[in-house]
Formats: C-alpha cells, sequence, structure tokens
C-alpha cells in the first residue's frame, strides 16, 4: 500500500518534483549521509521522549513504518476510549497517512500537539508570524506539517473537534538538574521512537522540563484555509491532491526549476556517485524541462558560483558559465581586494577559459600580511547546542564550548601545536574551564590570533553573556580577555572591538584570493584540498612525515604523513582521518556503547561530544572518542596554518 504521508507531503512542499525520487534507491540523495543531520534528528527523538512525559502513561501505537492499516486500526480502537492519550496516533483516509507525536482525548475534544527539536522564545510575539504579517521562514515548513496532520485528522473523525498546538524547547527555562541530555538514549540499533531508553519515569525526577506547548490553532486554520500559502500558485487543499496523485502514480510532476532550491537539491549526484551508478535528479529535472544534453551537464553552471542568486537565468535560459556576461553581475572596483561581484565575474571567467590558476590581490594580500604580529596563533573550537541541557541551570540550545586547538607559527617558520583542550567530562558545564584554558595560552604575547569563519567570535561572545549572568569569581577578568580578542554581534548589549580582534582567514580568502578548484566555495574544507592541489611547496612538504618536517603534534606520531597523491590529485588530508576505534578488534567494537566510525565533520564531532555525556561509558572508549576528537580539531587548526604558507608561497616575489 501507498500513502501521501507527512514527511512526502512536507517534501512535496520543498519541490513537488522530490515526490518522484523520494524512495527511490537509483537516485542519489545527500541527505541520508548527512550525518549533521543524523545527529538533529537523534536530539528530535530525545526531545519526543522527554514530551510524552508531559502525557505520561499514553498508548503506544507501535507498529512497522509502512503498516499503515494495522496502526490506524490500532488508533481507531484506541480512540473510543473517552479519555485517552496516545503516541504516534495514525490517521488513514483516502491515501493520505499521517502519524501525530502526541494525542490527548478528552471526549470529543483532541489536542494534536507536534513535537519539535526547535526552540522558541515566549516573550517573543513573532515567532510564528512575522512583523510583516507572514509566516516566519524558520517555522513555516513545520506550521504547514502541523497543518496537513489537522485537515487529515479532521477528514477522518469530523464528529471529533481538533485543537493544533506545538511542544518545543523553551528558551525561557533551564535545566534543573545535570545530564537531562542522556536521560533519553537513542539506540545504536533499532526503532528510535520506540527503542529509546529512558533513566527517569516522571517530570518529578527531573524538577521542570525545558518544554513547553505554543497553540498554533488560529494560525493552522489559515493554513488549511489557504490565508498563507507555501507558493504563491498552490492552494492548501489543492496541493494534498496534486501531490497526493502525481506521488502515488510515480508521475514527475513538472514543477518549474528554481535557480535558489535546486542549487540546493539534495538529489543532485556527484562523481563519486554516478560511479557507484546513482542518478542524479537535478540533472533528470534539467534534461526534462531545459532539454538539457549529455555534454550540458558536464558544462559548468551560474548555480556553482559565490553566493549568486542568478536571477533571471532560468527564465532567459542562460544557466552555463558560458552564457553569462559581465552585465549579470553588479561590479564594483576597490583597489586592492576582490569585491563580491568582481568575485563572481572572476570565477566566470576562469570557468571559461578553463583557467585553473589562483586569482590573488597580491598588493593587497601584503599589506594585509605586514599587519599580522608574531608569533602567529591558529585556533578552533568545537561546539555543541542541543535542545536538552547536558547540565543544569542552562537553557535549551545555549552555546557549549568542549574543544579548541591551538597551533602556532614562528617567525623562524617553526610550526608548533602548542595546546589543545577537550572537557571529556559528563555533566560538567566546559566553558568557563575553556575560556581560562583559552586565556592560559594566547596573554603570553601580542602575536595575531587566527580563526576561519566567524564561529569563534560568536561562540565567545555567547560566553560573554554566561558570564555575566555567572558568579565565577574571575569572571570580569575572563570578560575582559574575551573581549580584548573579539568584537561584539549584532545582538551584544555592549559594542566593541578587541585590540587584539581574531583575524578571519575566511574573510582573507574573499578579499584577497580566489582558486578555481574551490568550485565556489569559500569554507576551509574547500579551500585547503584547493591549495594543496595547486601548491608544489605544500605538496612537497607535506607528503613527507611529520618528523621529517618538523611539525610538531599532539595526536599523530613522527611517521604520520598528511598528504596522499593519486595520480597527481591530492586526497582532502579529511579523508586520511583514522577511525575513532583504529586498533580495536571487532568484538570490542560490538560491545562498546558509541557507533561512531570516524570524525570527519562537524556533526560527528556533535554527536561525539554527546555521547561522552554517557556517565556509564568505559575509560576505554572515553579516551577513544577523545582521541578521535583531538585529531579532528588539531587538522583544523593545521588547515589553517597551511592555507598561511600557502600564502606566504604565492605572495614572494
Amino acid at each position: 500500500m501507498k500513502v501521501l504521508s507527512k514527511s512526502r507531503f512536507k517534501l512535496g512542499l520543498e519541490c513537488p518534483n522530490k515526490l518522484y525520487f523520494t524512495g527511490k534507491k537509483e537516485f542519489a540523495n545527500k541527505k541520508m549521509d548527512d550525518t549533521f543531520l543524523l545527529a538533529l534528528a537523534k536530539g528530535g527523538f530525545q526531545v519526543e521522549e522527554l514530551a510524552r512525559l508531559h502525557y505520561p502513561n499514553g498508548i503506544f501505537i507501535d507498529t512497522e513504518p509502512y503498516e499503515y492499516e494495522k496502526a490506524f486500526q490500532l488508533t481507531q480502537e484506541a480512540l473510543r476510549q473517552e479519555n485517552v492519550v496516545i503516541y504516534e496516533a495514525a490517521f488513514l483516509i483516502n491515501s493520505f497517512f499521517i502519524r501525530t507525536d502526541i494525542l490527548v482525548k478528552k471526549g470529543n475534544h483532541i489536542r494534536l500537539i507536534e513535537v519539535k527539536a526547535k526552540s522558541f522564545d515566549p516573550y517573543d510575539e513573532n515567532t510564528f508570524i512575522g512583523k510583516r504579517g507572514g509566516l516566519d521562514a524558520k517555522h513555516k515548513l513545520n506550521l504547514f506539517d502541523l497543518a496537513f496532520q489537522k485537515h487529515i485528522a479532521k477528514a477522518t473523525y469530523p464528529e471529533f473537534e481538533f485543537e493544533a498546538y506545538f511542544m518545543m524547547a523553551d528558551k525561557a527555562k533551564t535545566a534543573k538538574v545535570d545530564g537531562l541530555n542522556q536521560m533519553f538514549r537513542v539506540p545504536s540499533e533499532g526503532n528510535p521512537r520506540t527503542a529509546i531508553i529512558k533513566k527517569i519515569d516522571s517530570l518529578e525526577e527531573i524538577g521542570e522540563s525545558v518544554l513547553s506547548e505554543i497553540n498554533v490553532d488560529t494560525i493552522i486554520n489559515d493554513i488549511i484555509g489557504s490565508k498563507y500559502k507555501y507558493h504563491a500558485n498552490l492552494e492548501f487543499k489543492e496541493a494534498l491532491e496534486s501531490f497526493k496523485s502525481h506521488y502515488l502514480a510515480e508521475k514527475y510532476f513538472n514543477w518549474p526549476t528554481s535557480f535558489g532550491a535546486c542549487k540546493k537539491c539534495e538529489f543532485r549526484a556527484s562523481d563519486e556517485d554516478k560511479a557507484k551508478g546513482l542518478l542524479s535528479g537535478f540533472e533528470y529535472c534539467f534534461r526534462k524541462q531545459h532539454q538539457w544534453s549529455e555534454s550540458d551537464m558536464k558544462k559548468s553552471t551560474a548555480m556553482e558560483i559565490w553566493n549568486y542568486q542568478g536571477k533571471g537565468l532560468l527564465e532567459s535560459n542562460r544557466l552555463f558559465m558560458e552564457d553569462l556576461t559581465e552585465e549579470d553581475f553588479n561590479i564594483t572596483l576597490v583597489p586592492g581586494i576582490i569585491t563580491p561581484g568582481q568575485r563572481r565575474w572572476i570565477q566566470v571567467e576562469k570557468s571559461k577559459t578553463g583557467d585553473d590558476s589562483i586569482y590573488l590581490e597580491k598588493d593587497g594580500l601584503k599589506a594585509e600580511m605586514t599587519q599580522w604580529q608574531f608569533p602567529l596563533h591558529f585556533i578552533d573550537f568545537e561546539t555543541s547546542t542541543v535542545a536538552l541541557p547536558f547540565t543544569a541551570g542552562r537553557s535549551p540550545y545555549e552555546q557549549v564550548a568542549f574543544q579548541f586547538s591551538h597551533h602556532i607559527y614562528h617567525e623562524n617558520g617553526t610550526i608548533e601545536h602548542k595546546s589543545e583542550y577537550i572537557n571529556n567530562m559528563p555533566g560538567e558545564f566546559p566553558n568557563f574551564s575553556f575560556v581560562r584554558a583559552l586565556k592560559s595560552v594566547l596573554e603570553n604575547d601580542m602575536g595575531t590570533i587566527f580563526k576561519f569563519a566567524k564561529h569563534e567570535n560568536s561562540v565567545l561572545n555567547a560566553i560573554v553573556v554566561q558570564l555575566k549572568n555567572s558568579n565565577e569569581p574571575d569572571r570580569e577578568e575572563l570578560i575582559t580577555f574575551i573581549k580584548s580578542i573579539t568584537q561584539s554581534t549584532k545582538d551584544s548589549v555592549d559594542t566593541w572591538v578587541g585590540e587584539r580582534n581574531m583575524v578571519d582567514l575566511n574573510e582573507i580568502v574573499k578579499h584577497y584570493y580566489f582558486n578555481p578548484l574551490t568550485k565556489g566555495s569559500n569554507s576551509i574544507k574547500a579551500i585547503l584540498p584547493a591549495a594543496l592541489q595547486t601548491s608544489t611547496f605544500l605538496k612537497v612538504k607535506y607528503s613527507k612525515s611529520i618528523g621529517e618536517i618538523n611539525v610538531s603534534s599532539k595526536n599523530f606520531g613522527n611517521n604520520h604523513i598528511w598528504l596522499k597523491i593519486d595520480n597527481g590529485v591530492v586526497a582532502s588530508p579529511y579523508k586520511m582521518l583514522p577511525p575513532v576505534f583504529e586498533g580495536w578488534d571487532q568484538l570490542e567494537k560490538l560491545e562498546t556503547l558509541s557507533d561512531i566510525e570516524d570524525i570527519a565533520d562537524g556533526g560527528a564531532a556533535l554527536t561525539a561530544y554527546a555521547k561522552l555525556q554517557f556517565q556509564d561509558m568505559s575509560d576505554k572508549e572515553r579516551n577513544q572518542i577523545s582521541q578521535g576528537l583531538l585529531k579532528y580539531c588539531e587538522l583544523d587548526t593545521l588547515a589553517m596554518v597551511m592555507f598561511y604558507e600557502h600564502l606566504i608561497e604565492i605572495t614572494r616575489d
């Protein structure tokens, strides 16, 4: 039996064409491999379990995912009771199928409660409806999801009165106990909705929940009545029927392509995907709607251009780089730097001519570099924000800084992995000890400090607020230190720019450096491989062992080699990171609490830290995960050092 479920409905809202690709194993799907999304999903299951404690002793409709009729039948039986709480209640009508997180029935009145691992501010009047009267973009898709649920539930049981609610993490609340997050464990195997391991049985055991309910019934009714539309030309009920008919018939929707939406499409296939025999949904759309040929598929498109909106390109059938002209970009020139419009046009020009050489504003970059003071400090943070706090006194999604790595580049060219910090102890709030450790290694000189992107600055701004609300005896000293190396963010109460304000290497890239091999990306994960592929100096140096090149490391042995070059192509060092459980036999792996294989991105790091909060983890496993995190973070700062060496190389006269 095939149905249009609420997950498929939401996918159709994003783009109706995705309904044709989803569920088909032959099409690549990037979301299936996204560890960050996986980490968020696991957090969502934990929030759901806490939400159920608000309505204990509910009936769980426990069926397999595709047992639609069985789930509906069990729900029907439960709804015969005058008063009842149901978890995962199922509604099935006319090939529409929904499950609701929590259903509370009292007589003929039913509360539909959708649980979301998102936060809200109870004092913000514009949480769901913006100041201009439209739906807030952060909650729009979830509001339509809940509208779909209410509409199908009402159609199934017209005799009942339904009222729609969200239950979300409340920013005004704080956890009253340590370890709240780990009181709801997501198993490595089995259905996370039914097999979560609970360490508590009631809200009384944790003092107070960090979740609150919000009545959104009026908004939901307005969505069903099409006062608010997801797509301007698609009525709510029309969307339901149209999505269903196309999905059940496996018929391609032929929804018009869109520059912004298609650029983010998860059904795009990489060369690696294609080598595995996977198809590209993105290409399918452009073959159908724009008659792209096989050779067209290999051409560079405007969607690769950094931070480019591409207005009017699809309408004028000029999506390929070769079709673009200088007039497509708002180019302003500023001596010594690459302006945004200029950067985009440089990328197009180089694509047209097949030029893979670096574009450099050499004089401007050299002038910038002369302001940097030795020794140079390179830092990177690993942080976590979760809906259910790890420690008492903390709010949902409050910033937690649990790790940093720190490299120093000395004036004589010596590279030192100077220091690192990690807090792997469950139930400890690490932020203040984190700042103390950072202060102790950065306050000894006036050398320039480097970050990559805005994350480190934002995290330290958040810690300033936390310190102000704390009773730490050295809080003023720590705040003074933080302000000396940062600048205030737009939502800060105070305004400051520190005398050692960190230099953002990401901004250095944007202002002075363009490497075509990055395909328009300015992330360190794209910049580093591009620089390594381009730089003879880096390839020669880092193809040797750490011991040979005299680059100190706290986590890798002298025989470790950072670069692997195969047929002239440099593999990203991030792909060279060893598995977390390297050296353990298979039996030990199976017996561990964790299911992490490697840590090569932020989602895996976030998941790893969450696992470190387990009270009953063995010392061996705790140390093994910690070592994996330390290696990952060390590479982040070494990557910045490598890029700095690359800048030295290309600015030499």
